[in-house]
């Protein structure tokens, strides 16, 4: 997240004072720029593990991350992240050559290791994952929110950019996702390995481009988050939650663009990293300000490196997905960094660093091979890809090099694989380690198979036989097995509902049980129809509701039933209306309630079904008594599964 002692701009004067610090940053940058004060004899990679943190009983977010960051208050390689069910490992430096993918690879387990028998006390583990499949929305309120200034500060000043009444997700994949949300706490979902690469100016411009262009095929093959809330999105879902998350534009009748603060970027680099910050100040207003003040051109002046803490802080709030970086190194000199934000966690520790040396690699191969990429493809095709590669991952097809379009997979073995070898072999990385970590990407490959393909097949296949929050279960369950065992994800066998032997709905929300597939009727629809649709649908209840999508009543079999036999005995024409017979006033009951609170209610007011409507009356799904008697005869079978008992 960044720098952590900033707060809010307190007032016109404190603004301005943040900008006067931030325009003399840029001239700073642009003087050691120009003087040759960076290091840039030596090259080093870097990586970040972001990780999320599951109950193992229920395998659901547990918020324990405050507390085991107290208890391990001694490893300053640990810090928190936005949410409380989120921490995140800093990795050290190594040169880029020799053994550096195997230290990267060692230090990961040793320091996940640790976290994970801290964790035990807790009940907890660490998980390796894009977005966690057992997510609810209502693990991303703000109460959830990690107790640091800088994330409140981060969270209202966000909000107060909003233009909208909303933060609003539209996410089409297999399935659909259209939700609004009060805050930007959506962000959350996202976990990443985020790798770093240090450059010298000088060619800073060069490797930040060719980052741009493989962008869409690493993601590609790397992908690993298409579950969210039980939907099947895209296979790299990350990429639309984090830009719609934190977008505080809205709609407008002109056609005015506005980029948003999460972005890929909108054209190539020409000349140096300084035309990213300033677009980006140019584009995108402060949010807020550093509490470590400096005075970064009078540092210039006495020869002195500054840490350009305005130009930091601004460029923490703005979400490139390869993101400029300026560092201090031990040696008191100052150095560039590209960090690559489009890798999701996991599968395996083993995964991850597969796909760093696969890009880092790339990037020193295409380096050699064509240091000018924006000659041999055009940057609206690399944008366009990178969006393919979000959407349909491992199935994506490309618009590569001189207008060449190739699937994914052969992309990968044909091209990819080999240009990445050349680069890593020119850093003299050990041809065994080589062998290790590309092996790794060929097979995933030769098998068509990555985290989002795995999770996708896998879930599908268990929706068949189970509901939808026993199903993300599983596969969380499963996941989180096969890292324990390091087992790389091409050799993982799709999820079954025998991986969880206990499966524990205590605390299952209503929204999670819910239909929310719905069949309803207006108040002015003859009850002849409602009759048909229940026939037709095989369904007991039907919810009346306006244009506005509000609940106004509801309808049963039994009430259809007795008004037609009434006005049969009557001989009473049809012509009958919803409204007529309908239930004006029904029990209700709010998505976030327990299950066990909704057959509560169900038992006390004697009734059969429950329509489901959220804090403005809005209808959003119906829960029935079908509903319990599926999770308890799920819980019948696992039951004599466990026992061998019938």
């Amino acid at each position: 997240m960044g720098e952590q002692r900033v707060h809010l701009p307190q007032d016109e004067r404190d603004m301005q004072t943040f900008i006067r610090g931030l325009l003399d940053d840029v001239k700073a940058l642009d003087h050691m720029l120009h003087n040759d004060w960076f290091e840039s004899d030596i090259v080093r990679i870097g990586a970040e593990q972001e990780m999320v943190l599951v109950n193992v009983h229920n395998y659901k977010p547990a918020l324990v991350a405050q507390q085991a960051l107290e208890d391990m208050k001694d490893y300053p390689w640990l810090e928190s992240e936005l949410a409380n069910f989120n921490l995140e490992i800093t990795l050290n430096p190594h040169v880029f050559k020799a053994d550096c993918f195997r230290k990267l690879e060692e230090e990961t387990v040793q320091k996940l290791s640790v976290i994970r028998e801290h964790l035990k006390a807790y009940g907890a583990a660490p998980l390796l994952t894009g977005i966690l499949p057992t997510l609810r929305k209502f693990d991303l309120t703000l109460d959830n929110l990690t107790p640091k200034e800088r994330y409140k500060a981060l969270m209202e000043a966000i909000t107060a950019q909003r233009l909208g009444s909303d933060y609003e997700l539209r996410i089409e994949g297999i399935d659909e996702l259209i939700i609004k949300h009060d805050s930007p706490m959506l962000e959350a979902c996202n976990t990443s390995f985020q790798v770093h690469l240090q450059v010298s100016p000088s060619s800073f411009a060069s490797l930040y481009n060719i980052a741009q262009m493989l962008a869409a095929p690493v993601m590609a093959i790397a992908a690993n988050s298409p579950l969210v809330f039980g939907r099947r999105l895209w296979h790299e879902t990350r990429i639309a939650m984090f830009q719609q998350s934190i977008d505080t534009r809205s709609s407008h009748k002109h056609l005015r663009e506005r980029l948003p603060r999460v972005n890929f970027g909108n054209d190539w680099l020409h000349e140096s990293i300084l035309e990213i910050y300033k677009e980006d100040i140019a584009r995108f207003r402060v949010l807020m300000n550093s509490d470590v003040h400096e005075d970064s051109l009078a540092k210039i002046e006495s020869g002195e490196v500054p840490k350009l803490k305005y130009l930091q802080v601004h460029n923490s709030t703005i979400y490139r997905w390869n993101r400029p970086c300026y560092g201090i190194s031990d040696n008191g000199k100052p150095h560039l960094r590209i960090e690559n934000r489009v890798l999701p966690a996991g599968p395996t520790i083993l995964d991850e660093v597969s796909n760093a040396a696969l890009w880092l690699g790339l990037m020193k191969g295409y380096e050699k091979m064509h240091p000018d990429v924006r000659q041999v493809i055009g940057f609206a095709d690399v944008r366009d890809n990178f969006t393919k590669a979000a959407r349909y991952g491992i199935d994506s097809t490309f618009t590569w090099l001189h207008d060449r379009k190739i699937g994914a997979c052969d992309l990968i073995l044909q091209e990819l694989i080999p240009i990445a070898r050349h680069g890593l072999e020119s850093q003299e990385v050990d041809s065994a380690d080589i062998d290790r970590y590309l092996g790794t990407i060929a097979e995933r490959a030769k098998r068509h198979m990555n985290g989002a393909r795995w999770m996708l097949r896998g879930y599908t296949n268990l929706r068949k036989e189970i509901d939808r929050d026993e199903a993300v279960t599983v596969v969380t369950a499963k996941m989180l097995r096969n890292q324990l065992e390091e087992k790389p994800i091409h050799e993982w066998d799709l999820p079954h509902v025998s991986d969880l032997q206990i499966y524990r709905p205590n605390a299952l929300t209503v929204g999670e049980s819910m239909t929310t597939d719905l069949f309803t009727v207006r108040k002015e629809d003859i009850i002849e129809l409602v009759g048909e649709l229940m026939d037709w649908r095989r369904i007991r209840y039907m919810p009346v509701e306006d244009d506005k999508a509000k609940l106004v009543g509801l309808v049963t079999h039994r009430l259809i039933i007795r008004e037609l036999i009434k006005r049969r005995k009557e001989g009473v024409a049809t012509g009958v209306s919803v409204g007529d017979i309908m239930i004006s006033h029904p029990v209700t009951i709010r998505p976030e309630a327990t299950v066990k609170e909704a057959m509560q209610l169900m038992r006390t007011h004697l009734v059969g079904c429950l329509p489901v409507v959220n804090e403005d009356e809005e209808l959003v799904g119906i829960i029935t008594e079908m509903d319990f008697l599926r999770v308890t005869a799920r819980l019948l079978d696992r039951l004599e599964e466990v026992t061998g008992d019938r």
